[in-house]
């Protein structure tokens, strides 16, 4: 199956400033994609340059194989897009955004289908100079989304909503993505992140430093097990005594897993020393930590380099 997003050794200078080196990445259908990186990495600059809105010094972007380029814009007829803030006209209501974009001969019924999606018939006809940042976030959400198109990308999509309008927005990502539309998303909302993606581009820097399923970038994070016993104290001292590192925090033992095995050889080392376990919790690193430490292995390297 093609990719319906392919960017291919891409290289963007402002003025001396090499903003995008080399950069490569491909997104499938029906795959939503996460670009995450530290502010200023390049994200944003990605996404523009994906809508054709600068020329690059070299390299390659194309969409369902047709090149994407500042005077070759026809593969963008299928692309939604929320980059930065969206453009919205303070005087027109939110339907007059909406019909103003529409597109097909449908478009009374895609505009009745997005305002349902994305839960906003109630201040649609309002004016938008009136709306909180929250519903504007969510009027140029549904103008991405308006007509239907196969890949979509979003920058910060999760800006200014409420924990009740982000999940909402979650289910209507992979409600679209089980449909085969595509997505490439940038957030510094990590944990919300995590619960979309299947794939992650991470950038620093410019360069693209990884690019991997959540559960790849997942597996080379630490798992911990937390213990609590009714001596946390002589639990310590005979877990080290028999070679772990063991740190005492919150009144519970944190010791770091190394393998499946491992609690099994634990609570042995305890009970043989009739130390009782009262709670056995697992933790496994979430993204947020796992990027860090792909990022901070990355600075390393630089420094070295």
């Amino acid at each position: 199956m093609e990719n319906i997003l392919s960017v291919n050794q891409l290289n963007k200078f402002f003025g001396k400033k090499h903003v995008l080196q080399n950069v490569s990445f491909n997104v499938a259908p029906g795959e939503v994609v996460g670009l995450i990186g530290p502010n200023g990495a390049g994200k944003t600059t990605i996404m523009k340059a994906v809508l054709g809105l600068f020329s690059c010094e070299s390299g390659q972007i194309t969409i369902k194989q047709n090149p994407i380029t500042v005077s070759a814009h026809q593969a963008l007829d299928n692309v939604g897009a929320l980059i930065e803030y969206p453009g919205i006209y303070p005087f027109l209501t939110g339907y007059q955004h909406l019909e103003l974009f529409a597109t097909g001969t449908d478009k009374q019924q895609r505009i009745e289908q997005v305002i349902d999606q994305l839960k906003i018939g109630a201040y649609v006809r309002r004016k938008a100079k009136s709306y909180s940042l929250g519903m504007k976030q969510k009027l140029g959400i549904a103008l991405a989304l308006l007509n239907h198109p196969e890949l979509v990308i979003l920058d910060e999509p999760m800006n200014g909503l409420d924990p009740q309008a982000t999940r909402d927005l979650r289910d209507l990502i992979l409600s679209l993505a089980k449909q085969g539309t595509s997505f490439l998303i940038s957030s510094h909302i990590l944990s919300e992140l995590e619960k979309i993606v299947q794939e992650v581009v991470v950038i620093d820097q410019g360069k693209i430093i990884k690019q991997a399923s959540i559960e790849e970038l997942a597996a080379t994070g630490k798992s911990f097990i937390f213990l609590k016993t009714d001596n946390n104290t002589q639990a310590q001292q005979v877990l080290t005594a028999a070679g772990y590192q063991v740190e005492l925090t919150a009144k519970q033992l944190k010791l770091e897993q190394n393998d499946e095995s491992e609690l099994a050889k634990i609570i042995q080392v305890l009970t043989n020393q009739q130390i009782n376990i009262l709670d056995v919790q697992h933790q496994h690193s979430d993204l947020e930590t796992s990027l860090l430490a792909l990022l901070g292995k990355d600075q390393l390297q630089q420094t070295k380099e």
